[in-house]
């Protein structure tokens, strides 16, 4: 293990798709250091073992925020995945790419003009097999499983049908010709399992021979020499060892772990790393701000009728379950709860969708870790395009404490407001025809809070994550860039930031995807290889 030809810190989302394109060819070699296990457990392939899967400590960071000063100065769970594929083997599998006006805004704000909209659909699209077939939007022979929710509940109907009854919109396909409206959701399953960024993309990469993969490797520091990185020092069963990189040194850890890995190697703000006692490489002042992240609440209302999920937490239930997704991948097991959703506008001012719902038809009592399960339904809510911004920074010097996490959600005032304009909305749709014959009482935030002030409050105590973070290592030219537009770290050779924390705004919908895309692209740029051709799709824009 004494040299590679590339070096990946994280086998998550990004770095699984970066070895699989770079070791295509079979004369290079690549090394991936993954600070967890390896993704074994079946509660990450089973799609309804989503809840056993991200709250396992065992393959979660575990991270918390500080205090956050609008939220009542309380702590949000921050988990992300410390295993084989990452957040990709945690979360909660839905596909979404984002508005496409999205990627037009970073052309046109950031100065990033090879990454339109049009630029990146050709990626989006030869990553993913959709069930749904090939199409202008849509790929048919990538190595994602796409899969269209399928799972058959009254409730996904009802709130399908009140989304064209409220007037906010209704869609085949958000990823396709309308991205806007309520829809039946993606999510990165196949046959059953989830496709999570190992299993498409890593695992094919390690039958060729050239890729080799190292769990439990804790990376502390990469070294650079004059301006140049030339090699990574980590921690592997109590042993420290540094490897060098032949090519270059790729760092897909996330927007939490690559900019701290950043800091610790003497890469980010000079006067804060002066203050941990780190001698400063590059002066980066970008590297660990610009944190955005999708705030989101939960409303709840009870169900007047109940259907086999609301029941499946039993016993013997929950065992009937299991036993026939491992016979047949079908069933409830096979569902991630989340197959229906939406993306819709507060309000008449925003040029495009800057709400999203996540539908489950189920409702969901949390006592620490246990979660109960209520003849209810619920809607998340999220705020897609946030103004306030956070940023990490180090605890100290030790790559075994954790960074310091400051998100400062609903920091500026329209951040609040649009939230609030979700629960109306959200009350809207809910309280629409085709809900009568299923809606009970509203469990949260509860019929008594009517009033804007009543709902802020509300809004205040409950907001979480919906576990977006990103931006960290923002891409660009300025100077509070940290990386290029194929993913360069400013000001040192044979080093780039491949992952969410390279997205200079936050996209409108969930990242697992963007993120894919991404690796995808940049993997083209190391290689010098031709990006694919922009492909100028049509879309319906309301």
């Amino acid at each position: 293990m004494n040299s590679y030809d590339y070096i990946i810190v994280g086998a998550g989302s990004a770095g699984c798709v970066l070895a699989n394109k770079l070791g295509a060819d079979t004369r290079t070699s690549i090394l991936i250091l993954e600070a967890g296990p390896l993704d074994r457990d079946l509660m990450i392939h089973m799609p309804a073992g989503v809840y056993k899967a991200y709250r396992d400590p065992r393959i979660n960071w575990n991270y918390l925020t500080e205090d956050e000063p609008e939220l009542f100065e309380r702590n949000v769970d921050m988990p992300r995945g410390k295993v084989v594929g990452g957040s990709s083997s945690i979360n909660s599998m839905v596909y979404m790419r984002g508005h496409p006006l999205d990627y037009d805004r970073w052309a046109d704000e950031c100065g990033l003009k090879e990454w339109r909209y049009a630029d990146c659909l050709p990626y989006f699209k030869a990553g993913e097999t959709s069930n749904r077939g090939g199409d202008d939007w849509r790929g048919d022979r990538g190595p994602l499983g796409v899969t269209r929710g399928f799972y058959d509940n009254p409730l996904y109907d009802a709130f399908i049908e009140a989304g064209g009854q409220a007037g906010q919109g209704q869609s085949d396909d958000l990823n396709g010709y309308n991205p806007e409206g309520v829809s039946r959701l993606d999510a990165t399953k196949q046959n059953g399992r989830r496709c999570s960024a190992a299993v498409a993309h890593l695992k094919p990469a390690l039958k060729r021979g050239n890729v080799t993969l190292l769990t439990r490797a804790m990376v502390r520091k990469v070294n650079v020499e004059g301006n140049r990185a030339t090699s990574v020092t980590f921690e592997h069963k109590g042993q420290i060892l540094t490897v060098e990189a032949e090519c270059e040194i790729i760092l897909s850890g996330g927007a939490i772990n690559s900019p701290q890995l950043l800091m610790l190697s003497g890469i980010g703000p000079g006067d804060h790393l002066k203050t941990h006692g780190i001698e400063t490489k590059i002066d980066l002042p970008g590297v660990g701000q610009n944190l955005q992240d999708h705030a989101s609440v939960m409303l709840q209302y009870s169900c007047t009728r109940s259907f086999p999920i609301h029941k499946v937490n039993t016993p013997l239930r929950k065992a009937a379950a299991g036993i026939q997704w491992v016979f047949t991948r079908s069933g409830i097991a096979a569902s991630n709860i989340w197959e229906a959703g939406g993306l819709i506008r507060g309000n008449e001012n925003v040029p495009y969708p800057n709400l999203q719902y996540h539908f489950g038809p189920v409702g969901f009592e949390y006592d620490e870790n246990e979660i109960t399960l209520l003849q209810a339904f619920a809607i998340h809510v999220d705020q897609l395009r946030p103004r306030s911004r956070g940023e990490i920074t180090l605890k100290s010097a030790n790559p075994n404490d954790k960074a310091l996490m400051h998100f400062n959600y609903l920091a500026d005032r329209h951040d609040l407001s649009e939230l609030v304009e979700g629960v109306h909305k959200t009350r809207e749709l809910v309280a629409q025809p085709a809900f009568d014959e299923l809606r009970g009482v509203e469990l949260d935030p509860g019929p008594e809070i009517k009033s804007d002030k009543q709902i802020e409050d509300w809004v205040r105590q409950v907001t979480t994550t919906d576990f977006h973070p990103s931006g960290t290592c923002r891409m660009g030219h300025g100077s509070d860039a940290v990386v290029d537009d194929r993913m360069r770290v400013h000001g040192v050779e044979g080093l780039r930031v491949i992952d969410a924390s390279v997205m200079p705004q936050i996209i409108s919908a969930n990242l697992n995807a963007p993120t894919q895309m991404i690796a995808s692209r940049a993997a083209d740029y190391i290689l010098d290889a031709r990006q694919l051709t922009p492909f100028e799709a049509s879309f319906s824009f309301q």
